[in-house]
């Protein structure tokens, strides 16, 4: 209550003082020409303050601060190039592997046929039906690999990329971005390499 009223005192104090020094000046003192030299010496050390603290201080911390964003992102884009080769390497060489596999299968499967036709006490119809079955559980067995191969490669590419952002930037990313993006690299680019 008393700091209301002592409030209320030097308002009203202030508007009967500057009513008195208006009617006494006769005009706004800014554009009397008495005073222009104090208002350009205050204007231009005011300013000049103004552009040393700018120049010296603020400006010189800001351009440190986007140059350091600048290089942090170069760093993170060279990773995820790097991390993105090391990704297309494994890709070939699980193809490699496939085909390989199919091949080793296959050679095989040819050993045994030429070896159960040479068996007498075997008919040829049961041996092809039989053949055929392992033929058919190997050829599951290669598309069942192939399709957990890209999940795996995902995962192993998730949690490479992570410990290469962790140990660049020294922070953790949500590992959901760094999904987002390996599933987005392997949608666009996973049908060159999941061809039969």
């Amino acid at each position: 209550m008393i700091k209301k009223i002592i409030f209320q005192f030097l308002f009203f104090s202030f508007l009967l003082l500057e009513t008195v020094f208006a009617a006494e000046s006769g005009g706004m003192p800014q554009l009397n020409p008495e005073f222009w030299v104090s208002q350009i010496f205050w204007l231009s050390l005011t300013f000049g303050i103004l552009y040393l603290v700018l120049s010296k201080i603020i400006l010189p911390k800001i351009s440190a601060n986007l140059e350091s964003r600048k290089t942090q992102i170069s760093d993170n884009i060279e990773a995820a190039d790097k991390q993105r080769e090391e990704s297309e390497a494994k890709l070939k060489e699980y193809e490699k592997i496939i085909s390989k596999s199919k091949s080793e299968a296959k050679n095989i499967f040819n050993q045994v046929r030429e070896n159960a036709l040479k068996d007498i006490n075997l008919k040829k119809e049961v041996l092809d039906k039989q053949i055929n079955e392992e033929i058919k559980k190997a050829e599951d067995e290669i598309n069942q690999l192939r399709k957990n191969a890209p999940a795996k490669i995902n995962k192993i590419a998730i949690e490479t990329a992570s410990e290469l952002t962790k140990k660049l930037i020294g922070a953790e990313i949500n590992n959901s971005s760094i999904s987002a993006i390996v599933d987005d690299l392997s949608k666009r680019n996973g049908d060159k390499y999941y061809d039969n």
